[in-house]
């Protein structure tokens, strides 16, 4: 199977009740359309989907823009799979990556929480004063982030919001982002697991924030000289892109250059101050107009490639463009929506079960087959309001794919044949007790032998220290010995010149002393 990066995208009416949207797969390199689901017409951030894997096929959500209304699409089907009819018109929806629960937001602040599986609502409750814009699931699924127009940024999490014993108590933020002054639009999480990730978020009050989870503080404020609407991070971090609705986009990289005398040119990382660290972004500066796209038209959404070398622009008239992120050089543009506006665009790898381009390697004999290999992954009718017997009660299906072998011919980690279970079991549930002692007790023997055999090799190697210390000092003291004698029968011979009862004179007083005593 080959690897193809394409582009989902969700369109809407520019007008409302002026038609019906559509959600659309593009290939990402020549733009052409290689599958449509038609009948949907959702706003920005009403669109979410789950990709194909872990052997169960993706789908996708959407919030219907102008009734209480998620239709629910397949990636195997074309047509619409079903409708689900919610409590009320939902502004902004969210799935965590692996498809478990689906998070909705109102126009009057409240955010319901469904399970997929099982279409119970976990949780409802009112989280903001006014409009829910925009909800993200971070990667690991374990918090849910919530931005309004009342400025604030919720970090939510997800285990208190689906424990039973706190069903009838309102739940609590883990904690709440307040430094914006205008409705928050747009929120971006990095990868990483609850709460060591980061986050960023763009507001109408011309900022673009980053902000550390786990110590719950701001640490960079980028200012821009016009509202920003829309946001995309590079998935490495290095730099993001911020969108204001006139059609530009600035670029704004975390990490420059610097040139030291002794160090030399070194890359520093940008911010990082806290609340009082503010980069601003002229459009007159020479570096921001470098880094400045130009799109002439207003834009909806943001979104990078999965190699992070092209920029995809939606604008409010349908078009798409594509970037070279390095050069800012504009491609290509996908027309095909013209007269439209683009309210939802993501890339992906082509899922192998994608109706009419189903893969030749799941060796099937007809599109229709593919649901066999590649089981639709199970999506109930969420419910319209909350049951704690139907909570207790409820039952969800998983399927575990049976792997013999992993791929390759090279077998588990986890295989365990059955006889080392049972022997293992068995020593560890019902040991022996006599066994047991017996064999500690010659296990103590032989243990004792050995410490016994090592010490008297070590009394044997003490042995033969000691007879080489004592040859090596006597031969030590044998030649000091040996040179001492020498020097003092140099001594006794007198010189050359020198008088003789000089050297007898010493003699002499010794013998006087002598005598004295």
């Amino acid at each position: 199977m080959t690897l193809q990066e394409v582009v989902l995208c969700a369109t809407a009416p520019q007008a409302l009740g002026s038609g019906s949207g559509a959600i659309v797969f593009h290939d990402v390199q020549t733009g052409t359309s290689l599958a449509s689901f038609k009948q949907s017409s959702s706003a920005p951030h009403c669109t979410s989907f789950v990709e194909t894997r872990d052997g169960q096929g993706g789908f996708i959500l959407a919030a219907q823009q102008d009734k209480s209304i998620l239709n629910v699409y397949n990636f195997q089907k074309d047509q619409l799979a079903f409708k689900i009819v919610l409590p009320e018109r939902l502004s902004c929806i969210a799935l965590d990556n692996a498809g478990s629960f689906c998070a909705g937001g109102t126009a009057q602040g409240r955010i319901y929480l469904w399970e997929v599986a099982s279409g119970i609502l976990y949780n409802s409750w009112d989280a903001h004063y006014r409009h829910v814009n925009v909800l993200k699931f971070t990667h690991d699924g374990a918090a849910l982030i919530s931005g309004s127009d009342d400025s604030g940024v919720s970090v939510w999490s997800v285990a208190r919001l689906v424990d039973n014993d706190a069903q009838n108590e309102l739940p609590t933020p883990y904690c709440t982002l307040s430094d914006h002054t205008l409705p928050v639009k747009d929120i971006i999480c990095s990868l990483g697991a609850f709460p060591t990730c980061r986050l960023l978020t763009a507001s109408l009050d011309h900022s673009v924030k980053i902000w550390d989870l786990s110590s719950q503080s701001l640490l960079t404020t980028f200012h821009f000289p016009k509202p920003i609407l829309s946001a995309v991070w590079d998935i490495t971090e290095r730099s993001f892109f911020a969108a204001s609705p006139d059609g530009s986009i600035y670029q704004v990289n975390l990490f420059r250059q610097r040139t030291e005398k002794h160090a030399g040119q070194t890359i520093e990382a940008v911010g990082g101050a806290g609340v009082s660290d503010i980069i601003r972004v002229a459009d007159e500066d020479s570096n921001s107009r470098k880094r400045l796209i130009s799109v002439d038209q207003p834009i909806t959404v943001l979104t990078i490639s999965l190699t992070s070398s092209l920029l995809l622009v939606g604008t409010a008239t349908g078009l798409i463009h594509i970037y070279d992120i390095a050069s800012h050089q504009l491609l290509r543009t996908i027309s095909t929506h013209k007269g439209m506006s683009i309210s939802h665009l993501t890339t992906m790898l082509k899922p192998p079960d994608l109706v009419g381009h189903i893969s030749l390697s799941l060796n099937l004999g007809s599109s229709a087959d593919a649901k066999d290999i590649i089981p639709i992954r199970p999506v109930v009718p969420f419910h319209r309001m909350k049951d704690s017997k139907a909570r207790e009660a409820h039952e969800v299906a998983m399927m575990l794919p049976v792997q013999d072998e992993t791929p390759g011919g090279i077998p588990s980690a986890y295989d365990y044949p059955e006889a080392d279970f049972q022997r293992d079991h068995a020593f560890f549930v019902q040991p022996n007790a006599i066994g047991t002692s017996e064999a500690s007790s010659a296990r103590v023997a032989e243990l004792e032998a050995e410490v016994e055999n090592l010490r008297e090799q070590l009394g044997k190697a003490k042995g033969i220290n000691d007879v080489m210390w004592e040859t090596v000092v006597q031969k030590i003291m044998t030649q000091e010995k040996q040179k001492a004698a020498v020097e003092g029968q140099n001594a006794t011979v007198p010189g050359e010149g020198e008088d003789e009862n000089d050297v007898e004179r010493p003699r002499k007083k010794g013998k006087k002393t002598e005598s004295k005593k």
